[in-house]
């Protein structure tokens, strides 16, 4: 169980009720590398191999390609990882946006070079499917208002969603899930939380050519996708994409991978949108 029942009192002008609430457990579990502590993470206890192999991702000290070797989730709140990692030096410690600010990256991760993204586009209808089929993987976001989503799409169809308390943990789970082999970097990832910079810094260095959100990207988080290539939607609803940078991996049905690029790239017709009624949802 991941969730807890509690009696609410309801207060309202007409009077007051008790009602029955769904509550997120949310919990801390320690994240250990070869018998060294890295770090503690407040998360929701479901997937934690992933999230393990996510967040040591995330923090800069495991890489694509390093062999993992077990993975012991405790009992306790640990999760050991067991893997042939390189040794790095000590690295400043950037503070992220999440969740109060308790995230850490390596800041020469901002700095190093990305991957080239894998040549990959994706069509209006799969687009509407990877959102319809992220929220509606799992009663807990209805229930209790409390989770982020981060769905996959690759291979042709719908792969997984990942949820957790933190959005920044639904992707580390994601990004440890393909370290782990389940599923090919050469996809879509559709996140319910904002893009700032370590949630795009993540799909950059993993090689992800496609990564889009419900709602709104930071000036770093467009910066990192500027400079690794990958396209960066935001916005995103079912027939739409306001698209920040790479829009040609966004296709119409019916027409080819390039066919859409040239028609994309003349940009003097560019409205201020600021005024919209249909961005008031962010």
């Amino acid at each position: 169980m991941v969730t807890v029942e509690c009696i609410t009192d309801l207060l309202t002008p007409e009077g007051d009720s008790r009602i029955r609430e769904l509550v997120l457990e949310e919990k801390p579990v320690g994240v250990v590398l070869n018998d060294e502590p890295v770090g503690t993470a407040m998360v929701m206890a479901r997937d934690l191999e992933e999230l393990a192999v996510g967040y040591l991702f995330g923090q800069g000290l495991i890489e694509p390609g390093d062999k993992i070797f077990d993975i012991e989730v405790c009992e306790q709140g640990r999760i050991n990882v067991y893997a042939e990692v390189t040794p790095r030096p000590d690295d400043e410690m950037i503070t992220t946006s999440g969740c109060g600010g308790t995230g850490k990256i390596a800041r020469r991760l901002l700095h190093e070079d990305y991957p080239e993204p894998a040549d990959f586009c994706i069509s209006f209808h799969e687009v509407a499917e990877l959102i319809k089929r992220t929220l509606a993987w799992s009663s807990l976001s209805q229930d209790t208002h409390c989770v982020h989503g981060c769905g996959y799409y690759s291979e042709g169809a719908f792969q997984v969603c990942y949820e957790d308390v933190g959005r920044h943990n639904a992707v580390d789970k994601l990004m440890g899930a393909i370290l782990l082999g389940r599923f090919s970097p050469r996809g879509a990832a559709y996140t319910t939380g904002r893009l700032t910079s370590d949630m795009v810094l993540k799909c950059a260095r993993m090689g992800i050519p496609v990564v889009l959100s419900r709602t709104a990207p930071s000036s770093l988080g467009l910066d990192i996708a500027r400079r690794s290539g990958l396209t960066l939607g935001c916005y995103v609803r079912p027939g739409r994409v306001n698209v920040f940078n790479a829009p040609h991996r966004i296709v119409r049905e019916g027409l080819s991978d390039k066919s859409d690029v040239s028609d994309r790239s003349d940009k003097s017709d560019v409205s201020d949108r600021s005024n919209r009624s249909d961005r008031s949802d962010r």
